[in-house]
């Protein structure tokens, strides 16, 4: 195939399995600590959180674990989802370079999220959980875990970033309309938050302080956590995304040389590039890069070190790159790239060069925005930007160079929901004029 501009593949082909890499991880992960003790945690010390399903699959060193039939149909919805070649960019860019994406955006969500979503409102649902807390930042997280649990009949309760809150309160209905109850956080309705509206009333929240209140109230109220990005089985759930991507490269006889995803906590890019791993272990052409906001640049400004998962201390110890437990980073756009820490497993592959980090600011990756959008049409969410001016910058590289690489990035999400930062962007680049 030499003239394409998207490859879909059948819903016979949907995995039928997700790949867990932690038996091909270079260095094995460091356990997780238990909050009081510091001592490691063993599966009882998570079961007041999580179902044992999820929980046996965070500490799993089998290389593929079956996605439940169940979850496989609801997948079918919109998976496969299509790996496209961006044509118009790469003549916009004059580039020699291919440049692919996979579009997750094409899901009933918007995003990436719902491929762990489901699988996680599956398994508590198979145990018997009838209600679910979570956080989320800019809603992408909130409102796939709405859906998921609209599916399987739980309810769930969303404790959502207040500045996300009050910027993107579309995707706040989203997760109305599928039943979920949302609260700004921090909020009265839990001691951790009371504590940090004492500290500060005007608090424009993080990541860390919405998962405070959210383990808190699923502890003292007898629900179970749910966690959208960081956890180990978290980043196998989005596996779906790089191996639908590397069966898509088989049938056109390619190969990405760099494959790039946005990074907050860790779920897209793990998803995407983690199934390429074992081919740059094998020796392979092959670079995978992490994009993170400037504002929030954990990997490339945090130290790699044990920290808590959320604010106050309540969440199991991980090591990790971490800004500390007390960052609260500034009230940016990107609110889906604004967690403290980070993945183990990314970190850990950061750690041990097998993965490249860069930050930028959020002025120039709305500009590589425009630049997509005015070359394909889709408007991409500000998270999914990150990971476009990385591609466009490696695409640059090549024509400056003449090396005709393969660069691919997972559009992670459209950016529907976000036009009001578009709207900011736009009214401060004319005021430049």
């Amino acid at each position: 195939m030499t003239d394409y501009r998207k490859i879909i593949l059948g819903e016979k082909d949907v995995p039928e399995a997700w790949y867990n890499v932690q038996p091909d991880l270079p260095e094995p992960l460091a356990p997780p600590l238990h909050p009081a003790t510091r001592e490691p945690i063993g599966p009882d010390d998570l079961a007041p959180l999580f179902p044992m399903g999820l929980i046996m699959q965070e500490m799993s060193q089998e290389r593929y674990i079956e996605i439940p039939g169940e979850v496989r149909e609801i997948y079918k919805m919109w998976r496969p989802t299509p790996l496209c070649r961006a044509y118009r960019l790469e003549k916009a860019l004059q580039t020699p370079a291919k440049i692919f994406y996979k579009n997750e955006g094409v899901s009933p969500a918007g995003s990436h999220k719902p491929n762990t979503a489901v699988a996680q409102a599956y398994y508590n649902k198979q145990e018997g959980i009838k209600r679910l807390t979570t956080e989320t930042g800019a809603g992408q997280w909130g409102a796939a875990l709405a859906m998921g649990c609209n599916f399987f009949g739980l309810e769930l309760q969303v404790y959502m970033v207040r500045v996300s809150y009050q910027q993107k309160p579309y995707r706040r209905s989203m997760m109305e309309v599928w039943g979920a109850k949302v609260t700004p956080s921090p909020s009265m309705t839990t001691e951790a938050g009371r504590k940090i509206l004492e500290a500060d009333p005007d608090s424009p929240g993080s990541l860390g302080i919405a998962i405070s209140e959210a383990i808190e109230v699923a502890v003292k109220e007898g629900a179970k956590y749910s966690l959208g990005s960081v956890l180990n089985h978290v980043l196998m759930h989005q596996t779906v995304i790089g191996l639908e991507a590397k069966k898509a490269f088989e049938l056109i006889d390619e190969f990405p040389n760099v494959v790039i995803g946005c990074c907050g906590g860790g779920s897209n890019l793990g998803g995407t590039a983690l199934p390429f791993l074992k081919d740059r272990l094998d020796g392979k052409d092959i670079r995978l890069v992490a994009v993170e906001p400037s504002s929030c640049a954990t990997l490339s400004e945090g130290l790699y070190e044990y920290d808590f998962g959320d604010s106050v201390g309540m969440a199991p110890m991980l090591l990790m790159y971490t800004l500390g437990h007390d960052f609260v980073p500034p009230a940016s756009h990107a609110g889906g790239l604004r967690y403290h820490g980070d993945s183990p497993i990314i970190s850990n592959l950061v750690k041990n060069g097998h993965m490249e980090v860069v930050a930028y600011h959020q002025r120039e990756v709305f500009e590589a925005a425009i630049t997509f959008a005015r070359a394909e049409g889709m408007i991409p969410a500000p998270e999914t930007s990150h990971a476009i001016k990385a591609a466009i910058d490696e695409a640059v590289k090549c024509r400056e160079s003449g090396e005709a690489k393969n660069i691919f990035f997972n559009f992670s999400g459209h950016g529907l929901l976000d036009m009001s930062a578009y709207d900011d962007y736009l009214s401060s680049t004319m005021a430049d004029v």
